[in-house]
């Protein structure tokens, strides 16, 4: 697409989120009482807000116009920040980490696939440089100790003997073949020749001959139509992809031919505008900054003079702290300066005034109000109770007066400007000398400030022959200050134990020790699942459904993913220090950690109690290597601390087996860890666990904020991931094979058996016979059955350990209570029709 385009994506964007802020601050200063209409009107704003961060990251990732991307980037992170804090409300409201939205989707006419939360592409394109520079010096690190990764095709080194055998086997199995053919060549020409014998040689007739051959060809010839036609119909209907559905089309791949000469010419225009910063300030230091600091004394001198005549003294000169001379001239004339001085003289006349008779009505009050006092007590406990439990306020936002500030912004430089001149879409000239022009007016005013200072102190000499003397509250602060830094000095503070060593030292300690791991190459979207279409439905019937792998994935990518890449996201909204996926054996838990630290760029640290056993002993080497785990993880942000099998480091008992393993180690010091981690440390805790109900709940939840069941994948996940899995390993889907039963009779496997099967089955000899031999359900069955599945009374296990978690708990109370609400209502209706049939 063009600049055009991709401007007009923008403008509507922009129009659309200008709507729907209106909406939300109207929305904010109504209190609502009734629960269900508070959730949706959360849900329809919180799907409002993904349509505008999908258009609005595509035009970021394309627009070229360096000015503009700023703006566009800083309402892109205020609409992400927004969506985490919609994110939260929901939760609170709800008592669940799973929303469905079906009912509201269906009103405002959108498919599923629009709730899927995209990932922005710039996490990883601005910071390719440095993830490529770390993987490198990573890979040299593994390579030099000898711990990399298994290459796929390596060659492994065996004995000669051994190698001679091998050659010997596969030269007797080629030779077999070869003479099995030959004598199935040779026994077809003796059966020939007996058929002959035994028919002897007789002339055929040459028009039952034709007829034959044409009653075959024509028979097979309908077949064919037939078969065509049907497919033809079925692709009419929509119940089979068109034939070229799966190959890439040319218009795809053009598309991505220009994507690509967009980022490079977003590089190049990224590159003169920060060297134009550079040179306009020059430029215009030399060519107005005598005239700027000329204009500056002159204003100062001025309010000297003016101040002067009016109350008689000279004015005392702001320090450099409170801002100097740009407090008082802040957009401001001397005239207006000397406006303010008077009316602030009259203001204070007027509050001592007031005082006065402030404190004599609170005495009165005061009296009054203890007799009443006593006797409202009990009235207004009840009171705020019913009203604090009916209605319902939305919490303040971070992200609002962001998203307000960039839309000004938008309104005032951008919405109307005129950009006939610049077709290549570069940098504006104009606006930056504006910039720049505020940012030297600051650095001189500094300089000027320091001049005027002196000045002033001369006119004090000379005019009213004043000597400035120290002034003693500056003495009181100055003592207060130190005794603040005695007490500082006697509180603990962390103590740096490799003050002496560098930052690339630590980090290949790290490596060599197996705690800086390298994170497999997974995206997120290679977790394959589908939405959940009776969410809402079953929740109406008070069934609590099992969440979908969509619905995982969501939380990932809300939970993990956009705080990691965004410092400005991970400052501002809801913190979250540490996640834990709990799941059975096979559903995507490690593959869902490789993908965060992927799409964020993030180092990827193993605690896990197998990894760090033996490495480390003792408290003090425990707290050597966690410092040197979490120095690493903050200068070299964003990171990712991994503890698999974590319900060890909580047991309840610890099995004999394990016992020198030490697998507690980390159970005191994992609740101090995430105490010290700040809003700006962008480090993320994931654990991951098969068996939660091992450890020890209170503990367990005390260190994990945020608790996500990944569930076994449901029926259509499984019809969506047959298919994916298949196509992915070279597989062709016909007829003869029947997704649909083969996802139905896999009923309770997990996706990492499934991708088992499928690569068993689909190995390089059977790929080659797929053109005569199509795949059939009965090849993947068979291997199936060797495998144990996910029972109902694990999944059943999983869900009653999730309901005694503090969330779990509070989401069966919300149930309970307004069921007995319910309850009580009907016993009410009851109660009245009774009474009506006595009269």
């Amino acid at each position: 697409m063009s600049n055009l385009m991709y401007n007009k994506m923008w403008h509507q964007t922009q129009e659309a989120l200008n709507t729907l802020l209106d909406k939300e601050i109207q929305k904010m200063t109504e209190p609502q009482r009734n629960k269900v209409l508070v959730f949706q009107m959360l849900a329809t704003f919180y799907i409002k807000y993904v349509q505008i961060f999908r258009s609005m990251e595509n035009v970021y990732d394309q627009i070229v116009h360096p000015q503009k991307r700023t703006l566009i980037r800083k309402i892109l992170d205020g609409v992400m920040g927004r969506i985490l804090e919609l994110k939260n409300e929901m939760v609170e409201l709800e008592l669940t980490e799973f929303h469905y939205f079906d009912d509201i989707l269906q009103d405002l006419k959108l498919a599923p696939q629009q709730l899927d939360v995209p990932i922005p592409r710039y996490f990883l394109k601005e910071r390719l440089e440095v993830i490529k520079g770390r993987e490198k010096i990573l890979a040299r690190i593994l390579k030099e100790c000898g711990l990399n990764l298994p290459d796929k095709y390596a060659v492994k080194s065996i004995a000669l003997e051994e190698a001679i055998k091998m050659i010997q086997i596969a030269e007797r199995a080629r030779q077999g073949r070869l003479r099995a053919l030959f004598m199935k060549q040779i026994f077809l020409q003796e059966c020939r020749a007996k058929e002959i014998k035994l028919l002897g040689q007789r002339l055929a007739d040459t028009g039952m001959a034709a007829l034959q051959i044409q009653k075959v060809w024509r028979g097979f010839h309908q077949s064919k139509k037939t078969v065509r036609e049907r497919e033809e119909e079925m692709v009419f209907l929509g119940m089979k992809p068109p034939p070229l559905f799966n190959e890439v089309s040319a218009a795809i791949v053009q598309s991505e031919k220009v994507t690509r000469l967009r980022n490079e010419v977003q590089m190049k225009h990224e590159q003169s505008y920060q060297e134009a910063l550079v040179n306009i300030k020059e430029d215009l230091k030399l060519m107005e900054g005598p005239d700027i600091k000329e204009h500056l004394q002159d204003q100062i001198r001025q309010w000297f003079i003016e101040c002067r005549n009016l109350t008689g003294t000279f004015p005392e000169y702001p320090d450099e702290e409170e801002g100097g001379s740009a407090i008082i001239f802040s957009n401001k004339t001397p005239e207006q300066v000397i406006e303010d001085i008077l009316t602030n003289q009259e203001e204070e006349e007027k509050l001592k005034k007031k005082k006065k008779k402030e404190e004599k009505e609170r005495r009165e009050r005061r009296l009054k109000k203890g007799k009443r006092e006593k006797e409202r007590k009990t009235t207004k406990e009840k009171k705020v109770k019913s009203e604090e439990e009916e209605e319902w306020k939305m919490s303040p936002s971070l992200f609002l007066h962001l998203m307000e500030e960039g839309n000004s912004l938008y309104k005032d430089m951008w919405m109307n400007k005129d950009e006939s001149w610049n077709f290549p879409q570069d940098f504006d000239p104009e606006m930056i000398k504006e910039e720049k022009r505020k940012e030297l007016e600051l650095e001189i005013r500094v300089q000027v400030d320091e001049l005027m200072r002196q000045e002033l102190k001369k006119l004090k000499l000379a005019v009213n022959k004043e000597i400035e003397l120290p002034i003693k509250g500056k003495k009181g602060k100055k003592g207060k200050g130190k005794k603040g830094k005695k007490r500082g000095r006697r509180g603990k503070k962390d103590k740096d134990l490799t003050a002496d060593r560098t930052i690339e030292s630590l980090y290949r300690e790290l490596v060599e020790e197996g705690l800086l791991i390298q994170a497999l190459k997974v995206n997120l979207s290679d977790y394959i699942g589908e939405y959940s279409y009776l969410g809402t439905t079953l929740r109406q019937v008070a069934i609590e459904p099992m969440p979908s792998l969509l619905d995982v994935r969501q939380l990932i990518t809300l939970y993990g993913i956009l705080p990691l890449g965004s410092a400005e996201v991970h400052e501002k909204a809801p913190l979250v220090k540490s996640l834990l996926l709990a799941g059975p054996p096979g559903v995507g838990k490690k593959m869902l950690v490789h993908a965060i630290c992927t799409e964020t760029g993030a180092n990827l640290f193993n605690l896990s109690s197998s990894n760090i056993a033996g490495k480390y002993p003792g408290k003090n080497g425990l707290q050597m290597m966690l410092h040197l785990v979490f120095k690493v993880a903050r200068q070299l942000q964003p990171s990712v601390v991994w503890i698999q099998d974590t319900e060890k480091t909580f047991y309840k008992k610890v099995p004999q087996s394990e016992k020198p393993n030490e697998p507690k180690r980390l159970k005191k010091h994992l609740p101090k860890i995430l105490k010290l981690l700040r809003p700006d440390d962008r480090i993320l805790i994931v654990g991951t666990t098969q068996r939660p109900f091992d450890a020890e709940l209170q503990s367990f939840c005390r260190v994990y904020q945020k608790i996500i069941l990944v569930p076994r994948p449901d029926y259509a996940s499984r019809y969506v991931l047959w298919k994916q899995i298949i196509l992915r390993n070279g597989g062709v889907l016909t007829n003869a094979l029947n997704i649909s039963c083969l996802s139905k009779v896999t009923d309770g496997f997990t996706q990492g058996q499934i991708v088992k099967v499928v690569k068993e089955v689909l190995t390089d000899r059977r790929v080659r016979q797929q053109s005569h031999k199509p795949l059939t359900a009965v090849e993947f069955i068979t291997i199936m059955t060797t495998m144990n599945p996910v029972y109902r009374e694990e999944e059943e296990s999983f869900k009653n350990w999730y309901a005694k978690t503090p969330l779990g708990k509070k989401r069966i109370m919300s149930l309970s209570n307004n069921g007995n609400k319910e309850k009580e209502k009907d016993k009410g209706k009851k109660k009245g029709k009774r009474g009506k049939k006595k009269k």
